[in-house]
Parts: C-alpha cells; sequence; structure tokens
C-alpha cells in the first residue's frame, strides 16, 4: 500500500488543532497562562513577545568555555535577556538600579545545553532548567509536545530551556503516535509499517509542517526495553538515506538513534546530522564522521542508568555497553569527532546534565573539552554557536553558578547553586 495520492499535509492544522492538543498534554497552557503555547509565534494574539530580564552577576569566578579563560571578581551585565557586558570588576559598567546577583564564592558558567532529552511536559522543562540545561534539543515525543513545549520556553523563558524540536519519531511502528495528528492515521493501515518510501518522506513532511525543527530516527532497536535487541537494525542504508532527502529538502538535520558498527555507518553515509548512543561505532565511521562533520552524541547517562537497572537484562547490557561507548567517546575526541552531551532523560525522570559532562571527563576528556561537549560543541550541533555557550557580548543570559572550580572537579556542575534564564534568575 502507498501513500502516493495522499495530499500535502497543511501547515494550518498546526496552528489552531495539533500544537494546542500538544500544548495542552504539556501543560503549558496552563503554566504560561495564556494562550501562547499554541500560537505559530510564541505569543498571545496582538502581544509582543516579552523581553528577557536585566541582571547583573556579580563578584564570582566566571570560565569562558572557548577559550578556558579564568576571570575573577567577574562582572556579567545581562540587558532584555543578553549579555551586555564581562569581564573583571571595575573593568565592565554597571547599570544603576539592575539587580544583583551575588556569586562571590561561586563559579559562573554559561547555561549548559542537553543535546538529547525527552521533554513532554511543562514539569519535566522545569526540572531539565533547574539542573542547569538552559538550552535542549528534543529527541522526540509522542505527541509533538515537545513543540509545545518550545513554544512555553520563547514565551516564557524562566519556565524551560530553549529547545530545538524533534515532534514525533520517524519509526516502523508509529503505535499511538498515529493518534497524534490526522495526517498520519493513514499510516495505521499500512501492514509493514512505515518503511516505504512514501511513508518515510509522510511522517517527515508532517513533523515538518508542524513545526519541527529537526528529525529523529532510529536505525536500531532500543536499549531500554529488555525484549528488544539494540543491535537488530530496524531500517537500511536506503531507507534511511530518504528519511535524511526529505529532511533536507526543507533545510532540516537529522539525529539517528544508534548501537551497532553497522547501522551507525549505514546511518553517518546516509547524511544524519547526529548518531545517537552509538555504543559500537567503530573506527571506521568515527574516521567517516570526521570527515563529514557528523556530531557524536554518546548519552552516557541513558547507559549508565541502564547499569542501575533492577530489570537484570537492562542491568546486564549496560555494564557491557558502557565502558565500549566510553571508548568510542576517547576514540571520536582523538580522531576530532565534534562531541555534544545529552542524558536522553525521558519518562518523567529529568538527569542533570553535569552527569554526562562528568561521564564525559570518566572517558578521558579533560575537564574543559568535556565541559565544551555541553556549552561551545553542543551549541554548534543545535546551531546556536553564535548566542549559547558563553556568556560574553551579544551571548544569551543564561547563567549556572556552581560552589566550586569545575575544572577541578565536574561534579560540581550536577548541582548548580543558581540558575539564571535570559537574565531571569529560576
Amino acid at each position: 500500500m502507498c501513500l502516493e495520492a495522499t495530499p500535502p499535509p497543511p501547515p494550518s492544522v498546526t496552528r489552531r488543532g495539533v500544537l494546542a492538543g500538544a500544548a495542552a498534554l504539556a501543560g503549558t497552557v496552563a503554566v504560561s497562562g495564556t494562550a501562547a503555547a499554541a500560537s505559530p509565534t510564541g505569543t498571545a494574539p496582538g502581544a509582543g513577545a516579552p523581553a528577557g530580564g536585566d541582571l547583573v552577576i556579580r563578584g564570582g569566578t566566571l570560565l569562558d568555555p572557548a577559550t578556558g579563560e579564568v576571570t575573577e571578581n567577574a562582572v556579567v551585565v545581562i540587558t532584555g535577556g543578553t549579555v551586555r557586558a564581562a569581564g573583571r570588576e571595575g573593568t565592565v559598567t554597571v547599570p544603576r538600579g539592575t539587580e544583583v546577583l551575588d556569586a562571590h564564592g561561586q563559579w559562573v558558567l554559561p547555561g549548559l545545553v542537553d543535546a538529547h532529552i525527552h521533554l513532554s511536559t511543562a514539569a519535566e522543562a522545569r526540572d531539565a532548567l533547574h539542573q542547569g540545561a538552559t538550552s535542549a534539543r528534543s529527541g522526540s515525543t509522542t505527541f509533538y509536545q515537545d513543540i509545545a513545549v518550545r513554544e512555553l520556553a520563547r514565551h516564557s523563558p524562566a519556565l524551560a530551556p530553549r529547545l530545538t524540536a524533534a515532534g514525533v519519531f520517524v519509526t516502523p511502528d508509529l503505535g499511538d503516535t498515529v493518534l497524534a495528528d490526522p495526517d498520519l492515521t493513514p499510516l495505521a493501515r499500512l501492514k509493514d509499517g512505515v518503511r516505504s518510501a512514501e511513508a518515510l518522506r509522510r511522517v517527515v513532511e508532517v513533523n515538518l509542517a508542524r513545526g519541527a525543527d529537526v528529525i529523529k530516527t532510529r536505525v536500531n532497536e532500543r536499549a531500554g526495553l529488555p525484549e528488544q535487541d539494540p543491535l537488530a537494525q530496524v531500517y537500511s542504508y536506503e531507507q534511511l538515506a530518504e528519511i535524511v532527502a526529505a529532511a533536507r529538502r526543507r533545510g532540516k538535520g537529522v539525529l539517528c538513534h544508534s548501537y551497532s558498527e553497522q547501522g551507525c555507518h549505514d546511518a553517518v553515509t546516509a547524511g544524519i546530522r547526529s548518531l545517537e548512543h552509538g555504543a559500537f561505532v567503530g573506527e571506521r565511521t568515527l574516521r567517516e564522521m570526521r570527515r563529514r562533520g557528523t556530531y557524536f552524541t554518546p548519552t552516557l547517562t541513558a547507559i549508565a542508568g541502564l547499569a542501575e537497572s533492577t530489570n537484570p537484562v537492562l542491568a546486564e547490557r549496560g555494564r557491557a555497553y558502557l565502558p565500549v561507548l566510553k571508548r568510542a567517546v576517547l576514540t571520536a575526541h582523538e580522531l576530532g569527532v565534534p562531541l555534544a552531551a545529552g542524558t536522553d532523560s525521558s519518562g518523567g525522570t529529568v538527569r542533570p546534565i553535569g552527569r554526562e559532562v562528568e561521564l564525559m571527563r570518566a572517558a578521558g576528556l579533560s575537564a574543559l573539552d568535556a565541559l565544551r561537549t555541553a556549552t561551545t560543541g553542543a551549541a554548534r550541533l543545535l546551531g546556536t554557536e553564535r548566542t549559547v555557550g558563553r556568556l560574553t557580548r551579544g551571548y544569551a543570559g543564561d547563567a549556572i553558578l556552581v560552589p566550586g572550580d569545575p575544572l577541578s572537579d565536574v561534579t560540581v556542575l550536577k548541582q548548580p547553586t543558581r540558575v539564571v534564564r535570559a537574565g531571569v534568575p529560576v
């Protein structure tokens, strides 16, 4: 059965129906107190987008991940949610009357980036933000809730990380996701699931019509389900290339859930933007990733979490996969493959992005390089490297305060003492 006669999905469905439903599921309309989460611009009808806050962060030790430069007794001036100046006390003009956040005894860093997280509710978005993730990239949701969370973040920055949304998963078995959108329901009658070129294009096209920023797909089964084999391949090179091509026609990239070496290689050569998990990625594929500039988001936190599972199959899987993945991360770093930190948090449990930095360090990266995977490196993957990942003029006023030197002990990143999002302490 094919879908060639199906007309393109109308973008108008997003604006009044699908996204409004997603906002209700995510709880973002109630939290924001407006209809903004269902608006295509992220603002209530007739209202302008609210500016960020004005804030001065004063007295801490400022670390710039891009250069490794450390500035003691620093001042960061944020106006309208954007950094206007940063430097040593006495070299920066502090506006009169601006709220001051005392950072004495603290280290001040840019807000962290979680490049793989599943945010389906406003509560999860708030938890991620409070744990230091001021920016994030979705790893997909079931009913477009991430798109609603993205709009919440645009309207009310102090309630959610700025989010790059992936919409719904391009996967052979959509399950209940076919109920997320009237333009997906015809796929429910496909005997073999979402496998034909027409069906693959359809899911991509519907996602993009609904406002997805990136496309998420898989090449292997899941590690977190004991009945599945994470090394079993579900899409071929040709199918993955079809997904990539459909996304590229709209200027979007693809992130791909992967485990086996052959699956990883097929995904990378098909043109994905980033490889997710990738426990058994081999050196030939890593070299291809370096050549293409493909990112590696290993989600060490998720694999370490498997090792702590009460399910014996998952616990053994996690114990077996984690050391292999750590070696892959170190090899990738040594070869020059760009790395991005992601926790793969889902199901209501949000893990601190600082834990992923800790595991990057444990894999063999220096503390500064590990930190970069959650700041400047992840920002480049998200396409926000000119506004996210540093605290310098023109960048977003997103910051975390931590109680110690992260270059000596990266574990301090797991429990920020304060978080600032767009100039607003949260």
